[in-house]
């Protein structure tokens, strides 16, 4: 059997953009049984509620939920049990720090297999106010009028 290469994307949690500013990401691994594997492989997962946490110098990913593989028996998993992050020492030093001292969050942002290997990448984030997503909606309107005006310009339209 061949090898996988490249990165294949199974979820993604587009709210992410739109709930939180994002300050910087991070890519860890995921310690997963086979019937995970077997159902992320089938392209079945969700980040929407889920987020992470350091605890005791480990990284911990929470209320992510992978569906039991359909064909697995008394050996499946738990759809939404806590799942260890692979990150190195330094990383995970610099996380911890960053959340305590600024007050952000750990949310994942998408969920992939690269080269054979599933890959989680997380974000430290703020969460957004209600008037900062009412001020983004409003600004990318806006720009989207603008490039609208600019087209029909351009081609001689108005």
């Amino acid at each position: 059997m061949a090898k996988e290469t490249g990165r294949k994307l199974i979820a993604q949690n587009k709210k992410a953009r739109h709930d939180y500013h994002i300050e910087d990401t991070f890519e860890a691994g995921l310690v997963l049984t086979g019937t995970e594997v077997k159902s992320l492989r089938q392209g079945r997962a969700s980040l929407v509620d889920g987020f992470g946490e350091i605890e005791n110098g480990e990284a911990w990913l929470l209320q992510v939920h992978i569906p039991q593989y359909s064909q697995g028996t008394w050996t499946n998993h738990e759809a939404r049990r806590r799942r260890k992050m692979l990150l190195n020492r330094h990383e995970i030093d610099k996380i911890e720090q960053r959340v305590q001292s600024k007050g952000l969050t750990i949310i994942p942002r998408c969920l992939y297999f690269k080269d054979g290997r599933a890959k989680v990448e997380i974000a430290l984030a703020r969460g957004k106010k209600s008037y900062d997503k009412r001020h983004a909606i409003a600004e990318r309107q806006a720009t989207r009028e603008a490039e609208r005006e600019l087209g029909r310009r351009l081609k001689g339209l108005k």
